[in-house]
């Protein structure tokens, strides 16, 4: 009896140890992961994209000629020349990555010339010094597209007088350096200084030496140097200089009407190089530094707003662990922040909103916890806080890991088919979830574990939070409702509504976004108000009938028409200000059609795989009737949501398709948690009809519900109202897309999973 008595001791001691061991490496894993966030936080800054700091963002695309393709190495050869143009540029931190095989995207933080830092980049800067043979017949035409610099060409000199060019003799790869300078003795202004290479000294020797052998005035005594087939300058060779002697040294000046400025950009494109291809300027987007401020204050004040209302919420249902689930979201922002920080990741408005929006989403695992504990501790003949939190982990899970991989599915999609800042949020979104599963498996469960373990704690078990069942709970044990007992209705009705808020899209229209349209968009500030339709009357009678103009915010008004060139622009801002005084322009956007064409595609093939992604996921975590049913749901959200923006008339653009396939992820955490639930009463109870088990499942899982979209919704809440128009946009999409989301996946996902198993009993799988 003693050696019995003396083994389950000796067991008890092995289980403590086991259990103390894991706390003690789970707390040491906190610590690190705390101490780590906190370090790179406190030096490394986040890069802040150029919708919240403001710049110019270019997209370039390169086209191929008759000798070069533009293939993937041509593209990464242009990127080289082009970072040196832009780092003689001296614009701070930059930002050039290749897109694809044809695409190059260039960020200009600081930079608001977008004319001028356009022309900078898109000069393919290709250099030559021809012999001139003689002046051009009449039948010789200048040449309009660029030639072979092995073939003879005609074009016209400084003076407009067509000279016909013998073959190149020097390029620009003949070329060491050039600097621009001002002559004050001479008295001829600014010019260019070309140093030549080894080479190139004995080419410009030989070509001067051949043109010196015809006597002065003859206009092969000439040597042109041409820059992306314009001469800009065509010098005789001095009379000093003798036949077949040449000019010797490794210098040459290049002479005109430069003003300073275009004597350094001139100088700019000799040293940087040519370009190996042509490139076309596809998008353009500028964005005054005063949008990011607003931008960043108001999301600032949604978060502190959002996450102190968020946490109250939470403290007053859960109490102590509720605390502690709020100090864990504390570190959760530091983790996301640590994390963006680290990989080099730029924040974007869209991101922001989605860190921001994160934060509410978090509370999600810690709540699925918390109830799943209730419920332990409600069962229990003798409860224990302690076991009752242990059994609350264990239990929600799966839930919470299907829940987030669905999102990160989403995360993952959007990365790899958006573009732009809807691709940043994507990596934004993928760091919250992962931040979101450390928060709440290891920061907040260290936390809890740690509480609970106190004698005084353990004395006052309903100060943990999880020694009652909340009165959601308690009413719904009461009543016992059974809200699918007729799920055909509630099917029926879901149509009807889904059909109302298409009929939207058919009655109104999809106001696209310029990512979408293409053409060229213009947000102005104004000292006084501009009445809209004052505006449109008045560009109309500038020349402009087909501009779209709408008011943004009290002294801010937005332009928008299909092709808009540097000089129309000019015109529209004359306008505008000749009605609402002084004008300061605060966005310019331009985007080439083909953008638009491709935002367009992608956006449809995100959509698409995301939907068979998370049915093809649910089918294999569950089964295909829970899979279908649930992506049957989101196609309903997808579907309301659209509709209601199209009824609402507001724009569909990069913003919204972020917040459109963010609701596609999210959405469908209702529909797992509720799923995972029914596979656990089916493992239990094989003998009930899917049908009740459904209906219990929902009843068990509501609260979770509640609680949850209740934090998101507060963060969404003070988004809404203090943020601008674009994060207001955006958080209203996600509060319709939450509300949506809830309703469907009881009413419609679970509904359809009742009409779909009627006749059978899906196993566990």
């Amino acid at each position: 009896m003693k050696r019995r008595n003396s083994r389950n001791t000796g067991n008890s001691r092995n289980k403590r140890n086991s259990r103390n061991k894991s706390l003690r490496l789970r707390v040491l894993l906190t610590l690190v992961v705390i101490a780590g966030s906190l370090a790179i936080a406190l030096t490394t800054p986040v890069r802040l994209g150029l919708d919240l700091r403001g710049g110019t963002q270019i997209m370039l695309e390169t086209r191929s000629t008759p000798t070069t393709k533009a293939d993937g190495a041509a593209t990464d050869r242009t990127v080289e020349v082009l970072r040196g143009r832009i780092d003689a540029l001296g614009v701070a931190e930059p930002t050039l990555v290749r897109s694809g095989d044809h695409r190059i995207l260039v960020e200009l933080p600081g930079v608001h010339d977008p004319k001028k830092a356009a022309d900078v980049l898109g000069r393919t800067a290709q250099l030559t010094v021809h012999p001139v043979l003689g002046p051009a017949g009449k039948s010789d035409r200048p040449a309009a597209p660029p030639a072979d610099p092995a073939k003879e060409r005609v074009l016209s000199d400084e003076s407009g007088q067509p000279l016909r060019l013998g073959a190149a003799d020097l390029t620009g790869q003949h070329v060491k350096g050039a600097d621009a300078g001002f002559d004050q003795q001479g008295g001829a202004g600014w010019h260019v200084t070309v140093d030549f290479t080894k080479t190139g000294q004995d080419r410009w020797r030989k070509v001067t030496a051949d043109a010196a052998c015809h006597p002065a005035g003859d206009p092969r005594r000439r040597v042109a140097i041409v820059l992306d087939n314009k001469i800009i300058s065509a010098p005789q060779v001095d009379p000093s200089v003798g036949c077949g002697a040449g000019i010797p040294g490794g210098t040459t000046q290049i002479t005109g009407s430069f003003d300073d400025g275009e004597a350094r950009e001139l100088a700019l494109l000799i040293s940087g190089g040519a370009l190996p291809v042509p490139v076309e300027t596809v998008e353009q987007r500028t964005i005054g530094a005063t949008l990011g401020d607003a931008a960043i204050e108001a999301a600032a004040w949604a978060a502190v707003v959002g996450t102190a209302l968020t946490a109250l919420f939470i403290i007053a249902v859960y109490r102590l662990l509720g605390l502690l689930a709020t100090v864990a979201l504390a570190c959760y922002g530091l983790i996301s922040y640590a994390a963006l920080a680290a990989l080099g990741a730029t924040l974007t408005l869209p991101g922001l909103a989605g860190f921001v929006l994160a934060i509410g989403m978090a509370v999600d695992a810690n709540v699925l916890v918390f109830e799943r504990a209730r419920e332990e501790y409600a069962a229990r003949s003798r409860p224990g806080p302690r076991s009752a939190l242990k059994a609350g982990f264990r239990g929600a899970l799966s839930a919470i890991a299907d829940s987030n991989i669905t999102t990160l599915i989403a995360a993952g999609l959007l990365f790899a088919f958006a573009s732009g800042p809807v691709r940043g949020f994507g990596i934004t979104l993928g760091i919250g979830v992962l931040a979101s599963m450390i928060s709440a498996l290891v920061i907040s469960r260290v936390l809890a574990e740690y509480a609970v373990s106190r004698p005084a704690v353990f004395r006052r078990p309903r100060m943990t939070g999880i020694a009652s069942t909340g009165w959601v709970r308690d009413r719904l044990l009461r009543r016992d409702p059974m809200p699918l007992r007729r799920p055909r209705r509630w099917l029926a009705a879901s149509a009807a509504l889904a059909v109302l808020a298409a009929s939207g899209i058919v009655v109104r229209g999809l106001d696209f976004g310029i990512e979408f349209t293409g053409g060229r968009l213009i947000e102005y500030a104004t000292s006084s108000p501009v009445d809209p339709d004052r505006a449109r009357t008045a560009l109309t009678d500038a020349g402009f009938p087909r501009a779209v103009v709408q008011s943004s915010g009290d002294t801010g008004l937005t332009v928008r028409a299909e092709k808009l060139t540097h000089t129309e622009e000019a015109t529209v801002t004359e306008t505008i200000s000749g009605l609402g005084g002084e004008t300061k322009k605060v966005r310019d956007e331009l985007i080439g059609p083909s953008m638009g064409d491709e935002l367009r595609r992608n956006a449809l093939i995100a959509l698409s795989l995301a939907l068979g992604a998370q049915l093809l996921y649910l089918a294999v975590r569950f089964r295909w009737i829970f899979g279908t049913s649930a992506v049957a749901a989101l196609a309903h959200d997808v579907v309301i949501l659209i509709g209601v923006f199209a009824w609402l008339g507001k724009p569909i653009d990069g913003v919204f398709l972020a917040a459109l396939l963010t609701v596609i992820g999210y959405s469908v955490n209702d529909s797992v948690v509720l799923f995972d639930r029914v596979r656990e009463l089916l493992g239990r109870d094989r003998g009930t009809s899917l049908g009740r088990l459904t209906n219990k499942a929902i009843l068990q899982t509501l609260p979770r519900t509640v609680n949850t979209g209740m934090g998101a919704a507060l963060i969404l809440t003070a988004l809404a109202l203090i943020a601008d128009d674009t994060l207001a946009d955006f958080a209203l999409a996600l509060l319709i897309g939450l509300a949506v989301g809830t309703y469907s996946s009881i009413f419609i996902a679970a509904a359809l999973t009742i009409e779909l198993g009627s006749d059978r009993k899906p196993s566990r799988s």
